[in-house]
C-alpha cells in the first residue's frame, strides 16, 4: 500500500484479514461489469468505492466509465475538461491511455456526454456487441481487475460490457421492486451467455441503500437471500449520508469519511470479495490436481 495513503487512512482498509496481505490473481485479469438496468441503485458508488478499497491493498484496478453521465469520473475527481481520451474513443476504435487518479493503483477511462452517441454509431458496426471486448484485450493485461460501470439501461453499452466481462456484479437497492428488476437483468445475462459470452456468470449481488429501521427493507433482504442464496454477499451497504455527499467532493467515501458506516461497509465488501476469490482459486486448484492424478 502507498505509504502516504496508509498513513492517512490506516492499514485496515480491508480489515485485518491476512488474505489482504498475500492474495493474488494468479496471472488472471478479471473483468467485472457492475450492472443493473435500474438507476439510483448504487452502481457507480459501488464501483468507485470497491475499486478504492481493492487498490489500497495493492491490486491494480482500472475503472471503465461506460455511462454517458460520467458519474464514476466525477466521483473520482476527474473534471470534464480533463477527459481527453474516453470510453467513447475506446468503443469507436481509438487508442486510449487510462488516466491516473489521486488513488494509488487506481486508473480510469473516463466518460463524457459523447458516449451517448456511441450507441447510435455502433448500431451499424460489424460485431457491434464485441467492440468493447476487442478494445479491452490489450488494456486488461496491465490490471488485476477491470470494473466496468454500466449505464442504467439494458442497451448496447451494457451489452458490450456484458460481452467483455468475465463476471457481473449486481448492486441491488433494498426496495419493493428489487426482485422484479433483478429477474429482468438475470434473463438478459442468460441471453448474453447463450449468444455471445458462454463464460459469463454473476459473481455476486450487493444489497445497497439498506435502512435497518425500515421493515420493508428487511423483508427485501430476506426475500433476495431466499431466492438467490449464496450469490448474495453477506455485506450490506447501508443508506449513509457520507456515501451520498462524497461524490460532490470528487472523492470515494473512504477518502471523504473513512470511519463512516458506508465506508466501512465497502471495506468489508472488498474483503469478502477477496475471500471469495481465494476460495474459488483454491477449489479450481484442487480440481486441477485431482484431474492430473
Amino acid at each position: 500500500m502507498n505509504q502516504g495513503f496508509d498513513a492517512k487512512y490506516g492499514n485496515d482498509m480491508c480489515g485485518t484479514d491476512p488474505l489482504t496481505q498475500h492474495l493474488g490473481y494468479d496471472g488472471t485479469h478479471k473483468i467485472v461489469a457492475v450492472a443493473n438496468q435500474k438507476g439510483g441503485v448504487g452502481k457507480t458508488t459501488t464501483t468507485i468505492n470497491l475499486a478504492t478499497a481493492l487498490s489500497a491493498v495493492g491490486r491494480r484496478i482500472l475503472i471503465v466509465d461506460s455511462d454517458s453521465q460520467g458519474n464514476a469520473s466525477t466521483g473520482l475527481g476527474i473534471a470534464p475538461a480533463d477527459r481527453i481520451e474516453t470510453t467513447y474513443d475506446l468503443l469507436t476504435g481509438g487508442r486510449v491511455t487510462p488516466m491516473k487518479t489521486a488513488i494509488p493503483n487506481l486508473e480510469i477511462i473516463p466518460a463524457t456526454v459523447d458516449l451517448s452517441g456511441a450507441e447510435i454509431e455502433l448500431v451499424g458496426a460489424e460485431r457491434r456487441e464485441a467492440c468493447l471486448k476487442n478494445a479491452m484485450g490489450e488494456l486488461a493485461i496491465d490490471y488485476d481487475l477491470v470494473l466496468i460501470d454500466c449505464p442504467p439501461a439494458l442497451g448496447l453499452l451494457t451489452l458490450n460490457a456484458l460481452v467483455a466481462a468475465d463476471e457481473v456484479l449486481v448492486p441491488l437497492q433494498c426496495e419493493f421492486f428489487a426482485l422484479e428488476g433483478l429477474s429482468m437483468l438475470l434473463k438478459t445475462i442468460e441471453r448474453v451467455r447463450d449468444a455471445y459470452n458462454p463464460a459469463l456468470n454473476v459473481s455476486g449481488i450487493v444489497l445497497t441503500m439498506y435502512d435497518k429501521r425500515n421493515r420493508l427493507a428487511r423483508e427485501v433482504v430476506e426475500d433476495v437471500r431466499r431466492v438467490m442464496g449464496e450469490t448474495v454477499f453477506d455485506t450490506i451497504i447501508p443508506r449513509n449520508v457520507r456515501v451520498s455527499e462524497a461524490p460532490s467532493f470528487g472523492k470515494p467515501v473512504m477518502l471523504h469519511s473513512f470511519h463512516s458506516a458506508g465506508a466501512q461497509a465497502y471495506v468489508h465488501l472488498a474483503g469478502e470479495m477477496l475471500r471469495r476469490d481465494a476460495a474459488a482459486t483454491a477449489a479450481n486448484s484442487a480440481t486441477t490436481i485431482r484431474g492430473a492424478a
